[in-house]
């Protein structure tokens, strides 16, 4: 079968950065596994990272990629709710050979089938993001339940980006929340009032000021997707006593210790977390992903796809791991077909 492979960890630039490789098509499929052949793909962050600084063990080629669309072509035994021919979603597990291959091997249990309103391009574009705001907000922050005192408020940092450009709709459309996200351009503050941003302010400015002349009073939530560690004395400042701070990138340092005055709770989001533990839950990704299906059939939310970048090979590839390591994309960047 043909995939994208990276063999070391090379600079985008470099011509071996990413390489088309043929490999044998997976075999060894788990009692809850289905084989997928993988229609579209997209780009996230965690691509760059592992590319960039994760050495493939026993020198083999390593496949990236955690967001696909396809068909069912194979349904182990033990994997329940599919059949052969359906058409699915999926985020997969970052311990497993990834999606950038015409053929993969995923757990049933955190698949669910697209949008039938969608191409596949436009659906891939939304697992690995829905999954982590989905749980961010509603299993991590627990948004439904009120912080007393507080306003009814969130702060999504990173607002443009792929996590925040699905959060920003979740939080708008599943609850009574005062959205506020934040973007620095033209551009990518007009893409957060489209999904639906009651206000927007800008993070190349000290956030504090910015959200107490809105005049809503202190959020009770923030969910920070990148630059966490620029933010965080502003986030202290900002966020309402008893409220709630989820997190998902990777700061050199975390003191929270400046919380502790407030009582606030801080939450890390990894969304890969249920797959690689075998959660006794982890059938949770594959539900949450059929509501994010319903939710898109039902006209409530849509896709974040904002590129699309041609087939799935290695040049195009390197071209959206370029783009995503400038920090300036908006939305998600989807690849289509071999």
């Amino acid at each position: 079968m043909r995939a994208v492979a990276y063999e070391t960890p090379l600079a985008i630039t470099d011509a071996r950065s990413l390489i088309d490789v043929d490999l044998p098509a997976p075999t060894d499929l788990r009692p809850h596994d289905l084989l997928v052949e993988v229609k579209a793909i997209s780009m996230n962050p965690v691509d760059v990272k592992i590319r960039a600084g994760v050495t493939p063990p026993g020198g083999s080629p390593k496949i990236l990629g955690w967001d696909a669309a396809g068909i069912v072509r194979k349904v182990s035994p033990g994997a329940q709710g599919f059949a052969i021919g359906d058409e699915v979603y999926y985020a997969g597990a970052i311990d497993r050979p990834g999606a950038n291959a015409e053929l993969h091997a995923v757990d049933a249990r955190i698949v669910a089938k697209k949008p039938r309103s969608l191409d596949f391009a436009a659906a891939a574009a939304l697992p690995l993001t829905s999954i982590t705001a989905w749980e961010a907000l509603f299993h991590r922050l627990e948004v439904a339940r009120p912080v007393p005192g507080a306003a009814r408020s969130i702060l999504i940092i990173g607002g443009a980006g792929g996590v925040g450009s699905i959060a920003v709709q979740l939080a708008r459309k599943l609850t009574d929340l005062t959205v506020v996200a934040t973007a620095s351009r033209a551009e990518t503050q007009g893409w957060v009032k489209e999904l639906g941003a009651h206000h927007v302010v800008d993070h190349a400015k000290p956030l504090a000021a910015q959200i107490d002349a809105l005049g809503l009073g202190a959020p009770s939530f923030v969910f920070s997707t990148t630059n966490t560690e620029q933010h965080l004395g502003d986030i202290v400042e900002l966020i309402a006593p008893q409220g709630r701070f989820a997190l998902i990138d990777d700061p050199k340092t975390l003191d929270i210790n400046p919380f502790k005055r407030k009582s606030v709770s801080v939450h890390w989001e990894l969304m890969f977390t249920r797959s690689l533990f075998n959660t006794a839950d982890i059938a949770e990704q594959g539900k949450l992903l059929g509501d994010v299906a319903q939710l898109v059939d039902a006209g409530t939310i849509r896709t974040t796809q904002a590129a699309h970048f041609g087939k799935i090979d290695a040049e195009n590839l390197k071209r959206a791991h370029a783009a995503i390591e400038t920090g300036r994309t908006k939305g998600k960047i989807v690849l289509e077909g071999f």
